[in-house]
């Protein structure tokens, strides 16, 4: 838009501008309405040119640039969606990928090349690939005269770095031959002389840049772990970009985890400033601790998974695998900072990646902003508070920014008032941590918010461990968005919780509006009086809630009453039971624990999967449900088909065990810490794996709309395969 909106009014001369001023500048006010149509034009028109280009054009342009250039849309993968919806608009770029289609042309030029493969997977589905083509792993006497020495070699028990990448995607060892097809839909084989394996990593590697590591005291106070939570965390490859187009991808090109052997070997690769991970120490000089870097040359890679190892004095033991770190023990640091990546399937939680960060919902109204960090004026979140709640006057609208990946030890009461909105949040990029450890022996330790008339909090981007978040009082609206509270508080070394029985949300005497959203959650426990007060309202939407287990309350009341809340649950997975007063919608959602509503007669539960013997709203292609239908309707079909008597009770009842047993959802981890954490497997029923509305997959990673990826990235291969090669797809992760 053009910035003023007098422009066609300065373009007048000077003696009708004058005339226009005597009479109360009646003309310059029609052609400032007039002016702003022509901005809309203007505009209009400058978007069309911006159309015509495959890298400024619209979402709802691209179809129709991919059909000039002889782009065929997928039809394994779904329909398009709706552009008037957020989400139908997000479908839609996984459905058609802007990427594939700039590179449609290219793609025809380089078919029937190995390294095709990797930019398809890169460009159609957003996974980094490596191809790999099995014959080369053949076992075969070869020609004396021509021999082949990058041909796949017997195993010799002594090459420890090649039988350590045994069946992956860098292997070098010769196998014999099978005979099944690699893009088999029942059991694939790989090592065929027509396969060709597109190895591909779903997992992204998050980095955590300057962050404090842990010290285990109960083992030792020279041992220490890379995640400041204290549990064992791979450390993942910092992916360099690949020197030219036709290059296959290595190890040091992807997000993999990094395994010892191949730390051993090429340790500067991995160790250092601006790669995969980075040691720093404290040393004492003088009455300051100045941070120094450990030198690579002092780094002993070594596999402490015992913690049995001691090295040297001025060396530091190192272990990529387990994401731990030894000390000699008589030269313990003045505190140890660290560089790493961890895995994790996507952007949620508190985590160390970019997101829009949350603004003042307020107009005409100043906004006091405070600065947090190691090294500025407010070095801590209390001082930041007290500022803010005892200034004078207290300002209305409040942000405070966590500007660093530090580590706050400290129990924040926040008291608010009327009209008032304070925002805690990180900076883009950083992920603070707040740690609520024994403080204060006469009460409760939690981040505690209240309120006696009202106002609206929002936390973001925040990782809190340690006690629960304690919300009480006459608040408005509490919004939890990117944050993690760490279910069962804390960590042990196996990411297992060390009280998986509390609740990390309290909604104590509250009737605000609690909104949970791309965040990480442990069990929520309501407390509310249900017959002086209305039912207050939760809304949960591309979260995780996660009570530790399924037998445990992953919303409840107080001693497992019920939950005096309306939930609205959306593209979500709930590890525990459910115990509420109603909901008014779950939808696309995964719940491990049984579902229990006080008011089944309002709401609705559409596409989700919900465990049998719950009390829900009615249903709506939700599962076990859909799937019972169906057995018992083939039952019945085929005996009437078959001129057969009609099945039994006993058959019937056998029959929905045998579905419901096959359609519960199956994770690769459910211990918050671990990548996989609530990943659905690949083994699990896909139903669950494609039972979405628009056919992605339930839970709480929804939105990554992976089996559009998979059939658009299986389409494509079929497409540029050569005649004669079989090409699938092989998940490393």
């Amino acid at each position: 838009m053009h910035p003023s909106p007098d422009r066609l009014y300065e373009l007048l001369p000077l003696i009708h501008r004058q005339r226009d001023a005597e009479q109360g500048y009646p003309l310059r006010a029609l052609l400032q309405v007039i002016g702003e149509q022509v901005d809309v034009v203007e505009e209009d028109i400058e978007q069309l040119y911006e159309n015509w280009f495959i890298e400024t054009a619209q979402d709802w342009v691209v179809p129709y640039i991919g059909d000039l250039v002889g782009y065929r849309p997928v039809h394994a993968a779904g329909q398009p969606g709706s552009t008037d919806t957020a989400q139908g608009r997000l479908r839609n770029k996984f459905l058609i990928p802007r990427r594939e289609v700039a590179n449609t042309i290219r793609y025809r030029r380089s078919k029937g090349t190995l390294a095709l493969l990797e930019l398809l997977a890169n460009d159609v589905a957003g996974w980094p690939g490596r191809a790999v083509e099995f014959y080369r792993l053949l076992s075969y006497a070869q020609a004396l005269n021509h021999l082949r020495l990058r041909r796949g070699q017997t195993t010799d028990l002594r090459w420890g770095e090649a039988l350590d990448r045994l069946d992956g995607p860098f292997e070098e060892l010769a196998h014999t031959v099978d005979v099944r097809r690699i893009n088999s839909a029942r059991t694939p084989g790989r090592y065929n002389i027509p396969s060709v394996g597109i190895f591909v990593w779903r997992l992204k590697a998050f980095p955590v840049e300057r962050s404090q590591a842990c010290c285990h005291e109960e083992i030792g106070p020279n041992c220490f772990a890379f995640s400041v939570l204290c549990n064992d965390t791979p450390l993942y490859t910092n992916p360099e970009p690949e020197p030219e187009p036709t290059h296959i991808a290595g190890e040091m090109n992807l997000p993999v985890p990094i395994r010892r052997s191949a730390f051993e070997t090429r340790k500067g690769d991995y160790y250092g400033e601006g790669k995969s991970l980075m040691v720093w120490t404290g040393v004492q000089r003088g009455p300051a601790v100045e941070v120094q870097p450990v030198p690579v040359e002092r780094i002993i890679p070594a596999d402490l998974s015992g913690w049995q190892y001691r090295p040297r004095r001025g060396y530091v033991a190192l272990d990529p695998v387990l994401g731990r770190l030894v000390f000699p023990p008589g030269q313990l640091p003045k505190g140890v900072w660290v560089s790493y990546r961890y895995g994790f399937s996507a952007e949620m939680g508190g985590g160390v990646y970019s997101r829009r960060l949350s603004q003042p919902a307020v107009q005409d109204e100043p906004v006091t902003y405070y600065r947090v960090g190691e090294h500025e004026e407010l070095d801590s979140l209390e001082r930041a508070l007290d500022r803010w709640m005892h200034a004078d006057p207290r300002p209305k609208h409040a942000v405070i920014d966590i500007i660093d990946n530090g580590v706050y030890s400290e129990q924040p009461i926040i008291v608010m008032n009327e009209g008032e909105s304070l925002q805690i949040r990180a900076a883009d990029g950083k992920r603070p941590i707040i740690y609520l450890g024994d403080r204060r022996k006469n009460r409760p330790d939690s981040f505690t918010v209240t309120s006696e008339s009202g106002g609206c909090l929002t936390l973001d981007g925040l990782l809190i461990t340690g006690r629960a978040v304690h919300i009480e009082g006459a608040l408005q609206e509490v919004r939890i968005r990117h944050c993690t509270l760490v279910p069962g508080w804390e960590l042990d070394s196996h990411c297992e919780p060390r009280r998986p029985t509390e609740p990390s949300l309290e909604l104590y005497r509250t009737q605000a509006h609690v909104y949970i959203e791309h965040s990480i959650v442990g069990s929520i426990q309501v407390y509310q009086d249900e017959v002086q007060a209305d039912p207050a309202h939760l809304f949960v939407a591309d979260s995780i809630v996660d009570a530790t287990a399924n037998d445990l309350e992953a919303l409840g009341g107080v001693d497992w009453s019920i939950a005096h809340v309306i939930a609205d649950i959306r593209r979500s997975t709930i590890i525990g039971e459910v115990i509420t007063h109603a909901i008014s919608l779950g939808e696309n959602s995964i719940f491990t624990g049984r579902v229990r509503v006080a008011r089944s007669q309002m709401g609705c539960m559409r596409f989700c999967y919900i465990p049998p013997g719950s009390r829900t709203p009615r249903r709506y292609n939700c599962q076990s449900d859909l799937a019972e239908q169906a057995v018992v309707a083939d039952l019945r079909q085929f005996a009437a088909e078959n001129s057969l008597p009609a099945p039994g009770t006993a058959e019937l009842t056998a029959a929905r065990e045998g579905e419901r047993s096959r359609l519960q959802p199956v994770f690769n981890s459910t211990r918050y810490g671990t990548p996989a954490y609530c990943q659905l497997s690949l083994n699990c029923a896909l139903e669950i794996r494609t039972g979405a509305d628009d056919e992605a997959e339930m839970g709480a990673f929804h939105d990554l709309f992976q089996p559009q990826r998979e059939a658009n990235l299986r389409a494509r291969l079929e497409e540029y395969t050569p005649a004669g090669m079989d090409a699938g797809i092989i998940f490393a992760s």
